[in-house]
């Protein structure tokens, strides 16, 4: 009696077969997986016993297709393209579907956060799941879909989308106005940004011998918190402060707003697949909220 095969690969071996077949290297395969070496090896042999034919040759130093590697990778490759295409889309169009990106906490706090909810009406079956670090964005060790992040724009294998303008300006609370002018108030720095004040000093034309003094916090948020409370003057993005600013609890005492030109905040996603409908959707709020 003969028994007959599955015409359909076994789905596991050939994803691990495909990322293994793109890096040409197990070990790398294995760390974009979160799996062991070892279980990479395990599973693509298994596809090379269910196919009859060698998909590899080791050699020194990593690996090669063979030729009946070359030609199922290439073949291959579109579908599970296709395969995840289709599942995102589906992800994004039900109800529960998520949008998960990551942004500094200090952006997230006092500029993502006081808007969500008009993305939430506009489109009540994304959630997102929003977390927050100081850390650079890797989407392919991070299980997020997007995320902000700070820099120039230009990031090899992300796409970038402007959202503030990025200006510092000093910020006291009013009873300090007077000393922060003079020179006696407390400097308020972010570590994450610690060269803020020198930058400033600098381009305003100031001695910038003390630039570095005072008290550090770990993000801007602490520092703008501590500028609020009367603890001294902070250097910050003129952008996250303008509720306060509007309000009268902080106040600039110099009148020099320095412009960052393209160092500044981005919304980043992947180049190097087709974005879910769920971040095109956030994409186009973005771009709405920012205006032009």
């Amino acid at each position: 009696m003969t028994v007959r095969r599955d015409p359909l690969p076994p789905l596991n071996p050939t994803r691990v077969f495909a990322t293994t077949g793109r890096l040409l290297s197990i070990s790398k395969a294995a760390a974009e997986l979160s799996v062991t070496p070892a279980a990479v090896s395990r599973q693509v042999r298994a596809l090379e016993h269910y196919l009859g034919v060698p998909l590899f040759h080791r050699v020194h130093g990593g690996l090669e297709l063979t030729a009946a590697g070359s030609r199922y990778l290439a073949d291959i490759t579109p579908l599970f393209t296709a395969l995840e295409k289709a599942t995102e889309a589906v992800r994004a169009g039900v109800p529960g579907a998520t949008l998960k990106i990551r942004s500094p906490a200090t952006f997230a706090v006092r500029w993502l956060i006081p808007r969500f909810a008009s993305f939430h009406r506009a489109h009540p079956d994304i959630d997102v799941r929003l977390t927050t670090s100081p850390a650079p964005i890797d989407l392919d060790r991070e299980d997020i879909d997007a995320g902000v992040q700070l820099g120039d724009g230009d990031w090899p294998r992300l796409f970038s989308q402007r959202l503030i303008r990025n200006e510092l300006v000093p910020v006291a609370a009013p009873r300090l106005r007077t000393a922060a002018k003079a020179g006696d108030a407390t400097l308020l720095h972010s570590l994450a940004r610690l060269d803020d004040w020198a930058v400033w000093f600098e381009a305003a034309g100031m001695d910038t011998a003390n630039a570095y003094s005072g008290m550090k916090y770990e993000t801007s948020l602490l520092a703008y918190q501590a500028a609020l409370e009367g603890h001294g003057v902070a250097i910050a993005q003129q952008a996250l402060v303008e509720k306060e600013l509007a309000d009268g609890s902080l106040v600039t005492p110099f009148d020099f707003v320095l412009d960052r030109g393209r160092y500044t905040y981005y919304f980043v996603w992947r180049a190097d697949r087709p974005q879910s409908p769920a971040v095109v959707a956030f994409r186009r709020w973005l771009a709405f909220v920012v205006g032009p």
